[in-house]
C-alpha cells in the first residue's frame, strides 16, 4: 500500500492543521494583550517585551524538547502533553499581579505550544514524498492561521473583559480541541516507507558535500538571522501603531493582514519548494523579506501601513517552512524530528532575541527606526548563508561531474 502522498497523508495534515490552528496561540496571545499588560503593570515598553521574549524562549526550546518526544513516543502522546501543560499556563496566567510571574507562565506556555509547530511539521513530513514541500507549507501555516484567526475574535473581549479571560477562553480551546484530536494522528509511519523517504534524498545529500552536524549549524545560524529580522514587525506592530495614533485595533488588524499574508506566501513556497528545492526557496523569501523590511522606514501612513504590512507577510511565509524541506532533503529522516526541531529552536531563539531587541532599541532611540535597520543587518546574515549553500552544491555537482570525466 502506497502511503506517501496518499488520501490518508492529506487526510492527517488536515487534522495536523487544526491542531496547529489551536495550538499555536499560545505564542500570539502575548501579543495581543502586550499594551494591556503595560498600562496594567505600569511598565516601559521593553519590560513589556519581556513575556513575549520567554514566550519564544520556551516555545523555541520546546521544539527541540518535544522533537525528541515526538521521535520517541510520537505526535499523539507529545499533543497530550503539551495541551496539558497550556491548559495549566493558561489558567494560572488569569491571577498573576506582575509581569514577571506572568513571563514565567509564558515560558512554558511557549514550552506546551513547540508540539504544534515543528514536531507537527517533522510527523507530516513522513508522509509526503513528491509534495512534501506544499505539505510542509500548509501545516506551518497553522502557525499563522493561529495569528490570524485568533486576535480579532479576542477583540471584544479585551475590551469588555480584559486579557485574563483570553486566557479563560484559550485553556478551554485546549483542552476540547487539542487532545481529542490528537486521538486521531496515532497511526505510524511504516518502516519500508521511511526507507524509500530516505533513498530519494541520498543523492542530494552527497551532493551538498557538508557533514550533517556542519549542515545543522549553518541552518541554525541562519534561521536565528532571519527571524531576528522577521520579529521587528510581526511583535511591535500593535505598539508601533499605538505610537503613530492609530490605536490598537489598526494593530490587531495589520497584525491579521500581516499573517494572511503569510499564508499566502507560506503555500506558494510550498509549491516553489516541490519545483526548486528547499535551498532556493529559502533564498527567495530571505530576499523578498529584507526589501519589505526596507519598505517599513518611508512609509508610515494609515493605508501605507496596511499595504506594507501585507507586502511583508507576503514577503517572509515561506522562509520559516524552508528549513525543515532542506532537512527532509539532505539529512536522514530517522531523527527528523529532533533536527527539525533544533533547527526550528533556532528560528525561533531569534524571534525572541529581536523582538527584546526591537524594544530595547525603542527605549534607547524613542523610535522604531533603528529596531528595522537592525533587522535588515540580520536579514543579510541569512542571506549570506544560503548563498553559500548554493555555491557549495554548485562546486560539489562540478567536481563530481569532472570526476564522472
Amino acid at each position: 500500500m502506497r502511503e506517501h502522498d496518499s488520501l490518508y497523508s492529506w487526510t492527517r495534515l488536515f487534522i495536523a492543521l487544526l491542531l496547529a490552528t489551536v495550538g499555536n496561540i499560545g505564542m500570539w496571545v502575548v501579543v495581543i494583550v502586550l499594551p494591556d499588560i503595560q498600562q496594567e503593570f505600569k511598565i516601559d515598553r521593553g519590560t513589556a517585551s519581556i513575556p513575549f521574549a520567554l514566550t519564544m524562549v520556551g516555545f523555541a526550546i520546546g521544539n527541540w524538547v518535544m522533537g525528541h518526544v515526538v521521535d520517541r513516543y510520537g505526535i499523539t502522546k507529545t499533543i497530550i502533553l503539551a495541551a496539558t501543560v497550556n491548559t495549566a499556563g493558561y489558567i494560572a496566567a488569569m491571577y498573576v499581579n506582575n509581569v514577571y510571574s506572568l513571563s514565567i507562565l509564558q515560558f512554558f506556555i511557549g514550552l506546551g505550544t513547540a508540539a504544534a509547530f515543528g514536531p507537527l511539521i517533522a510527523d507530516t513530513s513522513h508522509w509526503f514524498l513528491k509534495r512534501r514541500g506544499i505539505a510542509v507549507a500548509l501545516i506551518a501555516s497553522g502557525n499563522y492561521f493561529s495569528g490570524a484567526i485568533w486576535p480579532p475574535l479576542f477583540n471584544n473581549t479585551l475590551q469588555s473583559d480584559g486579557w485574563r479571560d483570553v486566557y479563560w477562553i484559550l485553556a478551554l480551546s485546549t483542552v476540547f480541541i487539542m487532545i481529542p484530536l490528537s486521538f486521531l494522528l496515532t497511526k505510524k509511519i511504516s518502516e519500508e516507507t521511511a526507507r524509500i523517504s530516505d533513498a530519494a534524498s541520498s543523492d542530494k545529500r552527497q551532493n551538498v558535500s557538508i557533514s550533517p552536524k556542519a549542515l545543522t549549524i549553518l541552518l541554525s545560524i541562519a534561521g536565528i538571522g532571519c527571524c531576528v529580522a522577521m520579529s521587528m514587525p510581526q511583535v511591535h506592530i500593535v505598539a508601533f501603531c499605538i505610537d503613530l495614533g492609530f490605536g490598537p485595533a489598526v494593530g490587531a488588524e495589520m497584525l491579521s493582514l500581516m499573517l494572511i499574508g503569510g499564508i499566502i506566501s507560506r503555500l506558494i513556497n510550498g509549491l516553489i519548494a516541490d519545483k526548486l528545492g528547499g535551498v532556493y526557496t529559502l533564498l527567495i523569501g530571505s530576499t523578498l523579506q529584507c526589501i519589505a523590511l526596507f519598505l517599513y522606514l518611508p512609509f508610515d501612513g494609515l493605508v501605507s501601513l496596511y499595504i506594507v504590512s501585507l507586502v511583508f507577510g507576503l514577503s517572509q511565509g515561506g522562509i520559516v517552512p524552508s528549513y525543515a524541506i532542506i532537512i527532509r532533503e539532505y539529512l536522514p529522516g530517522v531523527d527528523a524530528g529532533t533536527r527539525v526541531g533544533f533547527v526550528m529552536m533556532c528560528t525561533i531563539m531569534g524571534m525572541a532575541i529581536g523582538g527584546w531587541m526591537s524594544g530595547w532599541i525603542y527605549d534607547l532611540t524613542g523610535s522604531y527606526a533603528a529596531a528595522f535597520w537592525n533587522g535588515i543587518v540580520w536579514n543579510f546574515l541569512n542571506i549570506a548563508i544560503v548563498l553559500f549553500l548554493i555555491t557549495r552544491n554548485r562546486k560539489s555537482k562540478i567536481m563530481s561531474l569532472q570526476t564522472a570525466v
